[in-house]
């Protein structure tokens, strides 16, 4: 058994005996092979001295388990690592950032304490995975609606807490805008309940955010400065009916005008649903099976013609190519719409969109599917995507877990996510920078990457800022990977000397890309620091989570 690095054997074998007395035998964990669970299954570090290992994990079943624990920590200056579900695959998994660290491990926390219909919220603990809530709304007829994220398995408070995002309308789409009045155990095992939780027998916790003085949620998102236990969210009202459309344009340069429009629908809540940017015609979204597309995986032998139509840059602009589309009624470029509400509201939005549209883009081009009004079946027959009507599932990662194309087998991915700006000229630049780093930068070439060719589309998770998204596959091959953590700190650093900086990262990386929002030499990580110290004096709680280390551990290596 490996004890933490500066705790002795005694000490932590003393520690793990009360742990027991807190939670039961059968919920401590020190086995190497139970251990060994903790580890991140998608590290590109696997196989490796420097991956990140755990010494032992703990699963408290309630808020008062974790308060005990934490304060033998405290006493015994044994490090914590806190995990909601453990299913942050992409960006650390549930392995501790500081090696050695005890998993503090919430699935057993998984009660829905209350789900309320008429005002749309619910409070949850951090072991509630989005499909546990989905189905007990389900099971209980209950009119209101998640929003999902990608995956389905993971845990409302944990994505919250770090940033994720979902794809149904906008207030809800930002996981921790939405969330509202959370319970926190403190380093001293001290108990903080924020806004109008704060209040003994409060009847608005998850009705009011800002309740009374400063609002101290956003210290405990991405950060090390105590551990949730429970946390409210807002719910969509289940709406009569919803839609998909699609507005399509023709030209290369409508993505400037198409990007306005998309802004002024989504922001007037014209068109409230997860707005999605595609190209049928450069095969980077959408349905159409495209030259460009046959040029990266279809047949290998193309006559020049093709080929001369295909010569397309990472920028994404051929005048061949785009008058092959106009020659063929393929577009550009176009932009994915979903509706909610009753269907006469709907038809009006709509109608009001193509409006907008035509008057902005010479020649768009319109198309809607059906106005629905059942979530679960229109998801199960594909009518529209699951999780733009809230139903949870794992079908994404069948894209993420694998390096289509590539040589080698994926066994996982991360994830490199800066923030871009909110326009065409944003998407134009990022592609063009990171098209130059992937030709120039001997580190950034001939390694896989899921989807930068021939030209990458950002995610409009954000109503203000676009996410540029580009994936890197974690491969069985230690040499590889180390060559993959080297390109992506490159990128890391490009973004940031570019303005880009990341919303969120794989652990390995927090360290980095704090680094990187280093405004007035370093204020944010320097303030973080001094809270940190002023609220976990003994660091105990996740050292080093999201770059903030405690005051004993700063400057070593990690």
């Amino acid at each position: 058994m490996k004890t933490p690095p500066g705790i002795s054997p005694s000490v932590f074998a003393n520690a793990l005996t009360e742990f027991v007395a807190v939670v039961g035998k059968e919920w401590v964990f020190s086995s190497d092979e139970d251990v060994a669970l903790y580890r991140d299954a998608y590290s590109p570090l696997q196989g490796t001295d420097e991956d990140r290992w755990a010494s032992a994990a703990v699963a408290p079943a309630s808020a008062e388990e974790v308060q005990a624990i934490v304060k033998i920590a405290n006493r015994r200056q044994i490090p914590l690592y806190a995990i909601s579900t453990g299913k942050n695959l992409g960006y650390g998994g549930s392995a501790p950032n500081y090696s050695g660290s005890v998993v503090v491990d919430l699935k057993r926390m998984n009660r829905i304490i209350e789900v309320n219909e008429s005002n749309c919220f619910a409070i949850v603990e951090p072991g509630v995975s989005y499909f546990d809530l989905y189905n007990y709304i389900q099971e209980r007829k209950l009119n209101v609606w998640l929003d999902v994220p990608d995956p389905g398995w993971g845990s409302l408070v944990g994505n919250a807490l770090d940033h994720g995002v979902g794809h149904t309308a906008s207030r809800f789409r930002n996981h921790f805008d939405a969330h509202c009045g959370m319970e926190v155990v403190l380093a001293n095992g001290e108990m903080l309940r924020t806004g109008m939780g704060a209040m003994p027998n409060s009847k608005t916790w998850a009705q009011y955010k800002m309740g009374f003085g400063p609002i101290l949620d956003g210290l405990f998102s991405q950060s090390n400065m105590g551990i949730v236990t429970k946390m409210g969210f807002w719910l969509m009202p289940k709406p009569e009916a919803f839609m998909h459309a699609v507005v399509m344009a023709p030209r290369y340069d409508d993505l400037h005008p198409l990007v306005e429009t998309l802004k002024y629908v989504e922001n007037l809540s014209i068109a409230p649903g997860p707005p999605e940017l595609g190209s049928p015609l450069l095969g980077a979204g959408g349905e159409t099976k495209s030259l460009v597309d046959m040029f990266y995986n279809g047949p290998p032998k193309m006559d020049k013609q093709q080929m001369d139509l295909v010569a397309v840059s990472k920028l994404g602009f051929s005048s061949a190519l785009q008058q092959y589309g106009l020659d063929n009624g393929i577009p550009y470029w176009s932009l994915n719409l979903t509706f909610y509400g009753p269907a006469k509201v709907i038809a009006a939005q709509w109608e009001a969109v193509q409006d907008i549209a035509n008057a902005a883009i010479k020649g768009a081009k319109f198309s809607n599917g059906a106005i629905l009004t059942d979530a679960q079946d229109a998801a199960s027959k594909q009518l529209i995507y699951p999780q733009n009507v809230g139903v949870p599932n794992l079908e994404f990662f069948a894209f993420g877990s694998r390096a289509g194309g590539n040589p080698q087998p994926a066994n996982g991915h991360m994830w490199f996510s800066p923030v871009i700006p909110q326009t065409a000229e944003g998407i134009f630049e990022a592609n063009r920078v990171f098209d130059e780093a992937t030709r120039t930068i001997p580190l950034l070439q001939n390694l896989p990457m899921f989807n930068l060719r021939p030209f990458s589309l950002p995610s409009p998770f954000h109503e203000r800022a676009f996410l540029f998204i580009l994936g890197f596959p974690i491969l069985d091959d230690p040499a590889v990977n180390k060559s993959i953590i080297s390109a992506f700190r490159e990128l890391i650093r490009i973004g940031a000397e570019h303005g880009w900086g990341e919303y969120r990262t794989p652990s390995i990386f927090q360290d980095q890309v704090m680094g990187t929002y280093s405004f007035n030499d370093n204020m944010l990580r320097r303030v973080n620091e001094t809270i940190k110290d002023a609220l976990d004096p003994n660091g105990i709680l996740s050292p080093g989570r999201y770059g903030i280390w405690p005051k004993g551990m700063r400057g070593a290596a990690k």
